[in-house]
């Protein structure tokens, strides 16, 4: 957590095969002048534990979310944001806890749903070259798996290197047994999508690879209090292609929430 300790608290959740340290200061050090900002590892990712099951069971999810919202002593007004798979952890959780504790929701280049044929969880031609190799144990095949991501967490940009670096670094060091496990389940939740009595920020590329933005498009049309935000040419990671227009993107809808937080 940073900070200040009386700021809205807003949750970022990250996506499949990455880790907290995908934000980047360049999005999280102007969110912290103004919110109290937590940054969660999920299950099986960077410095959480990897059970060796539990994967496809959305309660856990739900749960994990929940024990972070209560060791922060969170009880009203957090906006939860969630990129790519962390989209879906988000929905696992409010299809479970409800919106008690929710003021507003940023949804980020994600799904809300998984399995063939769901709306809410399409994916991409880079996600579908890269599967299965990206869930294989041989150093090789892994290495030819997330290379078919190409630069879609970075963009075209040329000065991405060290940050295109550091993702892929950090998708390598999930376990493979994991990143299999995450796409070995099937939810839907255009019933909680319809039901969401809070307010939601859909941000999306017109361009992402990875999640295709009618996943993005299919959740704004769906929840009743949505509105989107759609990046023109951009890929799967809009705050790593533009951190400032993410930034402000986030603020302006955070600040336009009405609930209040203590």
């Amino acid at each position: 957590m940073s900070g200040p300790v009386d700021g809205r608290p807003i949750v970022l959740l990250h996506g499949w095969a990455a880790s907290m340290r995908c934000w980047g200061d360049d999005v999280v050090g102007p969110l912290t002048d103004r919110y109290r900002v937590i940054t969660v590892d999920l299950r099986g990712h960077g410095y959480s534990g990897a059970p060796e099951a539990g994967y496809d069971d959305p309660e856990n999810w739900a749960s994990d979310v929940a024990a972070v919202l209560a060791a922060e002593q969170i009880t009203t007004g957090a906006v939860l944001l969630g990129w790519s798979y962390g989209g879906l952890v988000v929905s696992d959780y409010l299809a479970r806890r409800g919106t008690s504790a929710v003021a507003g929701i940023v949804l980020v280049s994600a799904i809300t749903a998984i399995g063939r044929g769901r709306s809410g969880g399409r994916v991409g031609s880079a996600m579908r070259a890269a599967i299965p190799d990206v869930y294989s144990e041989k150093p090789g095949h892994a290495l030819r798996g997330f290379m078919k991501f190409g630069d879609a967490n970075t963009g075209s940009a040329t000065d991405k290197g060290a940050t295109a670096q550091l993702l892929f670094g950090i998708s390598l060091s999930t376990p493979p047994r994991v990143r299999q496990a995450l796409f070995d389940r099937t939810a839907g939740n255009d019933d909680l999508l319809r039901s969401l009595d809070v307010p939601v920020l859909v941000v999306h590329g017109t361009a992402d690879p990875v999640v295709e933005i009618s996943a993005g498009e299919y959740a704004a049309a769906t929840i009743p209090n949505a509105r989107i935000s759609v990046w023109d040419g951009a890929k799967h990671a809009p705050f790593v292609e533009d951190p400032a227009r993410f930034v402000a993107d986030v603020t302006g809808f955070v600040d336009s929430l009405v609930q209040r937080f203590h």
